[in-house]
């Protein structure tokens, strides 16, 4: 996609919710990664409270721009976006929070990021929002940070060391450790307590999308990882990357994929589904999923050195029946740390960098691929080939 008329409106990146958690951390990371001349503003509800945001950024952040908008006032919201070409948002939980942003950027032609990882949010916003985006030639890009930038990405990479007129199947098993925020913790119990809910609104979404380029199929297993045992993790990841797998034919001339979280030792594994299952039971009865939520106070979220000690690693083992690869894309604290990472790196992006001329509801591998893959190595998230053909990073799809 040529890159657009910068002139045409006052800020490249707006920043929504900045005064939060991981908006802060998000702040930051631009202030540190945002090219020369790059026009940028925080954006929230309370001047004062952006104006310390702003503050803390140093000198570097004295030119920052202040933008007031509320997730109550629908005309706060679409003037916040008028005023960008890009606008990234840590407003959550998205179910509860999040529409009236992507219909501000939809109507408004703008691109829009996020950080979600609820599954029923994105599919409401395809239904609700996608054929205006494609009107308005707006991209909208969910899930731009753990959720689910390196199983997105890192699927991406490694089918294209695989052959693209062969069937690939790959199996990602994902290691993580670190702590979460309030936001988080909302978002994660408002989707285990709205499963039905979630579930309709994806056979909806199904109704009316096209059919994909290729055979595209999600399942189960394998159950073990390096001597360990692995589960299913019901995220939103494998949709996103079944998604990008339907759009992009480097994927092959059909696609299975595995998405499994490395849990240990048989016992833990066992104990893991024991409390998903309690968890998943409790988060159906609203006074107690809202007195956990209590528990994790919005806003909040680990310190500096929690987060140093934080890490993970997606491991992805494909196949296109004749020859083999394994791959992993690593990095440091992935709630925190490299989430603001990635959502900064994806705003930039979109901002300046020459990509697919891809419009409506995307994902990032459709909408970035090899741009924010670049980006991300620049920035210390590391996509290794562990075993398997030499790999050529390009830029076609």
């Amino acid at each position: 996609m040529a890159q657009r008329d910068r002139n045409a409106r006052e800020f490249d990146v707006v920043l929504f919710g900045a005064t939060g958690f991981t908006g802060g951390l998000t702040a930051e990371r631009l202030v540190a990664q945002a090219p020369r001349g790059c026009r940028w503003a925080l954006a929230g509800r309370d001047r004062e409270r952006l104006g310390r945001v702003r503050d803390a950024l140093g000198p570097d952040g004295a030119d920052v721009g202040l933008v007031i908008a509320d997730v109550d006032d629908r005309a706060s919201l679409r003037a916040m976006a008028e005023r960008t070409m890009v606008l990234a948002t840590t407003v959550g939980p998205y179910l509860r929070y999040g529409d009236g942003v992507v219909e501000a950027c939809a109507q408004a032609g703008t691109d829009y990021v996020d950080l979600t990882g609820e599954a029923e949010f994105v599919d409401a916003t395809y239904l609700r929002h996608h054929a205006t985006a494609v009107r308005t030639g707006a991209r909208l890009v969910h899930a731009c940070g753990f959720d689910s930038v390196p199983h997105d990405l890192g699927a991406w990479f490694t089918v294209g060391l695989l052959d693209p007129d062969r069937p690939i199947t790959v199996h990602a098993h994902v290691r993580a450790s670190g702590r979460f925020s309030g936001g988080t913790a909302a978002s994660a119990l408002g989707f285990l307590g709205r499963i039905p809910q979630g579930v309709r609104v994806a056979r909806q979404r199904r109704g009316v999308e096209d059919p994909p380029d290729r055979p595209v199929q999600v399942r189960l297993g394998p159950w073990r990882e390096q001597g360990d045992w692995s589960l299913p993790f019901p995220s939103l990841d494998p949709r996103i990357v079944a998604r990008s797998a339907a759009a992009l034919p480097r994927y092959g001339t059909s696609f299975t994929y595995s998405h499994n979280l490395v849990v240990g030792p048989l016992p833990l594994a066992a104990a893991a589904v024991l409390g998903a299952t309690a968890l998943t039971v409790l988060a159906q009865l609203p006074p107690v999923r809202t007195a956990l939520e209590a528990r994790v106070p919005a806003g909040s979220g680990p310190d500096a050195e929690q987060r140093r000690r934080g890490h993970f690693e997606v491991r992805f083992h494909g196949s296109d029946g004749r020859r083999e690869v394994t791959t992993a894309v690593r990095g440091g604290d992935p709630g925190y740390d490299e989430t603001s990472r990635m959502l900064a790196e994806a705003a930039l992006c979109l901002a300046f960098d020459d990509l697919p001329h891809v419009v409506g509801q995307t994902t990032t591998a459709v909408a970035m691929g090899a741009a924010l893959t670049d980006r991300l190595i620049a920035r210390g998230i590391r996509f290794d080939l562990l075993d398997g053909p030499t790999p050529v990073l390009d830029t076609e799809h």
